[in-house]
């Protein structure tokens, strides 16, 4: 099959926002007497479904909250935040979506945060229009490490896994694109070098590497 889209996950593929998660989750938790460090939060929680991480912080700690109270004030905190302070870009995001969309590839935007985390920083950046597709956690019943997410993502572009590849940093989201039969590639962040990275296709240092390798198939 020929090679059709390129389906990219946000939160530490696109954008550095994993210490921005971070530092939410400790404010929010600060009332509580929590705090987390921050490598090792992010090397636990990183790319895994928010209420997934809100059941397991209210159990560990007897919180006096419910895990789902808990996460819509998670997204509603992290999407204030980012309406006024975008995260940065991941080295060569800007640049690679570029060459991309300029390849005539179709592009996807396949996200685990809800719609009031992602479309701020989209929409604060320019780039919600770049996308051929935007799918979030809101957007099916089951999100990664499901394959809903990316399934929604091939149906609604019209196209076969085999016609796209994926490019996901965290253990969940390759994952979630093997689950729905996408050849995924992982970029890992620093919080995320130690992820189980074997159902990846292939693993590269950035995505300036994945755009290299990305040539080689248009």
């Amino acid at each position: 099959m020929t090679l059709k889209a390129v389906l990219f996950d946000m939160d530490g593929t696109l954008v550095d926002s994993e210490s921005v998660h971070f530092n939410i989750w400790n404010d929010l938790l600060a009332p509580f007497g929590v705090q987390y460090d921050e490598a090792a939060f992010c090397q636990r929680f990183s790319g895994r479904p928010t209420l997934e991480a809100a059941k397991e912080v209210v159990t560990n700690y007897g919180l006096t909250i419910s895990p789902e109270q808990l996460t819509d004030e998670k997204y509603a905190a992290f999407g204030r935040f980012v309406s006024s302070n975008l995260p940065a870009y991941m080295p060569h995001a800007k640049a690679v979506l570029e060459q991309v969309k300029a390849s005539g590839l179709k592009m996807a935007l396949v996200t685990g945060s809800a719609k009031d985390e992602a479309y701020p920083i989209l929409n604060g950046y320019g780039i919600f229009d770049w996308f051929d597709c935007v799918v979030t956690k809101d957007d099916v019943n089951n999100p990664k490490p499901a394959g809903d997410p990316y399934q929604l993502a091939l149906d609604t572009l019209n196209i076969m896994a085999d016609e796209a590849v994926a490019v996901e940093d965290t253990f969940t989201g390759v994952t979630a694109a093997s689950n729905a039969g996408v050849a995924v590639y992982a970029v890992p962040n620093h919080f995320t070098l130690e992820h189980d990275f074997s159902k990846a296709a292939g693993v590269f240092a950035d995505l300036s590497e994945f755009f290299k390798w990305l040539q080689t198939k248009l």
